[in-house]
């Protein structure tokens, strides 16, 4: 199972250009099957040392992934899948189905 971790979009101070907030998702992918998880890290202002305007997605990555457990994160998405693929509860009503 892959998963990728992707930042959405960030909040930041306009007097200083700093950080406070990353938004993220982190998606699994196994055959036919998908997950994600939607999230947000947020640090006090000017924690992060890298300015809105230089920094990459990576390190604002790097930023979440010191703030989160990713393994927890990884383990809900398999565990998301895993139902996907052996459901343990379904909808519908038992009148009408042939």
């Amino acid at each position: 199972m892959a998963t990728t971790w992707t930042i959405t979009q960030t909040d930041y101070l306009t007097s200083d250009g700093f950080i406070t907030t990353a938004h993220w998702t982190a998606l699994a992918v196994d055959g036919d099957y998908t997950a994600s998880i939607y999230s947000t890290s947020s640090w006090a202002a000017g924690t992060p040392t890298i300015p809105f305007a230089s920094v990459t997605e990576t390190e604002v990555l790097n930023w979440v992934w010191e703030s989160v457990d990713t393994q927890a994160t990884e383990d809900a998405l398999a565990a998301q899948i895993a139902l996907q693929k052996n459901p343990v509860t379904a909808t519908g009503t038992p009148w009408g189905q042939a």
